[in-house]
């Protein structure tokens, strides 16, 4: 090696050198980094948004004038029922999305990067989730807002709507564990988005978000008595209609907190085993 190579290798390494090796990123740190690329994601892809924007136009206002009259008497009187039901189901399927997308960066190769980083195990799953919160919360604002220019007036007034919301963010964070699983295990989106619906037609529809299941078979209700969303939809309209109980609310954190418990290892595990 000459005198000149010499040089400029000694020259490249003190340029690229560094005095100190970096701190390792705390897991918050790096959970809310990824939190923050959910949320660049859908500012540089707004179009993402137009499910959250449009879904919950459509179902309230097709349902309410569709079936109010047949089902309550009137469409007012429907929409004071419906409306909380309705905020549940768009924020349960717009969940949905948060595997779609993960399957979507697996094929595109990023998570095999974020798993060569040297940071927190879980944190690109979590950030995503916690990024994901900003979706849900304008889905429900959407549909919030909807409702009151419909005619919707909840007895609960500002704190009822935010706490029943918060109850709401809280049980889709869980839930989305299982949509992650999907995306983890699925080949492709379409598959992911495709047994995604399959697992929440029966947990929305099969609840009491549209009716009063007193109503239904024996069977059916049953079904319906024990279904989470069920529980969750009540301790909604309860806390949007200023009704809510302990139990209600206990009821549909328990849920949630079941769910996160069980799926979340389950998660995790097939995540550090992906090849």
């Amino acid at each position: 090696m000459t005198t000149l190579d010499a040089r400029r290798t000694n020259a490249l390494r003190a340029a690229v050198a560094v005095p100190e090796r970096p701190t390792r990123p705390s897991a918050l740190s790096a959970t809310m980094t990824f939190a923050y690329r959910a949320l660049l994601k859908i500012k540089h892809v707004p179009e993402q948004l137009f499910d959250v924007t449009l879904t919950p136009v459509i179902f309230t206002l097709m349902f309410t004038y569709l079936f109010g009259g047949a089902i309550a008497g009137d469409t007012g009187t429907y929409l004071q029922f419906l409306l909380p039901g309705i905020v549940v189901q768009t924020v349960l399927v717009v969940t949905v999305y948060t595997g779609f997308t993960l399957n979507t960066d697996i094929t595109k190769g990023v998570f095999d990067r974020f798993r060569s980083l040297p940071v927190w195990r879980p944190a690109p799953i979590v950030g995503a989730l916690l990024g994901d919160t900003v979706r849900y919360s304008v889905a429900s604002a959407i549909t919030i807002g909807l409702g009151l220019a419909l005619g919707f007036r909840p007895a609960g007034g500002v704190t009822g709507v935010l706490a029943a919301v918060g109850l709401l963010l809280v049980f889709a964070f869980a839930i989305s564990w299982a949509f992650v699983i999907l995306g983890l295990v699925m080949r492709s989106p379409n598959a992911v988005m495709g047994v995604s619906m399959l697992i929440l037609m029966p947990l929305t529809f099969a609840s009491n978000i549209f009716v009063d299941p007193a109503t239904m078979p024996d069977l059916l209700r049953a079904w319906v008595d024990v279904n989470p969303v069920s529980h969750l939809t009540t301790a909604v309209r309860g806390l949007m209609a200023g009704t809510a109980t302990l139990a209600q609310v206990s009821w549909a954190l328990i849920a949630s907190a079941s769910l996160t418990a069980l799926l979340a290892p389950v998660t995790m595990a097939i995540y550090r085993r992906r090849s």
